[in-house]
């Protein structure tokens, strides 16, 4: 059974986020063939995807490889996000349906129980699905699947700390879902814009504390033996 290049180019997207891949390391159509179980023309047809999402470019005399973004790419998605997000709540409240809001209240309740019982272990992973299913709700599918890459690459380039007040985090999910019942769109755009900057300063370059790390080993060493 032929594996469809969707599918293979999930796997190694997941792969390159997760980290398997490091930045700038080449991508062999056959050593992904080999790793995925696929012939080498799903490989390519996906390598071709995730170069036009960005996470693959190709180098002369070198092949794939995993992108290596700077910093201010990072910094421009992270803002292209804020710009975003605030945008699909203003649709959601005009074309959500009942499913959508059922979802999405779930989500709230949960998220505040963990939050008072201190169980914090999968706030993070609620608090996607409810971004997530908050852009399925504009019911525009170019936007849904622009977001939907911004996650996949935010997670790659940044390390998101958790909430200081996760329980204000998730009073401004529940008052997004009232915004957006009510089909209130620009209440759901403005407290959406406020939640998503204030995430926002969550969010640390992974490449950034790697940096950090390695200044702070060689200041280490250029100190050692000298004078107190």
């Amino acid at each position: 059974m032929r594996i469809p290049a969707q599918s293979v180019c999930t796997a190694i997207r997941d792969d390159i986020v997760a980290g398997v891949y490091e930045r700038g390391g080449r991508l062999t159509e056959e050593l992904l063939a080999r790793r995925y179980g696929v012939s080498r023309v799903p490989v390519r047809e996906a390598l071709r995807t995730l170069e036009a999402e960005g996470f693959v470019v190709t180098r002369r005399h070198a092949g794939a490889c995993v992108a290596e973004p700077t910093e201010q790419e990072a910094a421009d998605l992270l803002e292209l996000r804020t710009v975003l997000e605030p945008l699909a709540a203003a649709r959601a409240a005009h074309r959500r349906t009942e499913a959508h809001l059922k979802v999405l209240r779930g989500l709230v309740r949960l998220g505040q129980e963990r939050v008072r019982k201190g169980q914090g272990e999968d706030l993070r992973s609620l608090g996607g699905w409810f971004h997530e299913t908050l852009a399925q709700a504009s019911g525009s599918p170019g936007l849904i699947t622009l977001l939907t890459q911004l996650r996949h690459k935010l997670a790659w380039m940044y390390v998101v700390e958790p909430p200081a007040a996760p329980a204000v985090s998730w009073s401004e999910h529940a008052a997004i879902v009232d915004a957006v019942a009510r089909g209130d769109a620009e209440r759901a755009r403005t407290l959406t814009a406020g939640h998503a900057g204030r995430v926002t300063a969550a969010h640390r370059l992974r490449h950034a504390r790697r940096d950090d790390r390695v200044r702070e080993m060689q200041q280490a060493v250029n100190t050692v033996g000298l004078p107190n």
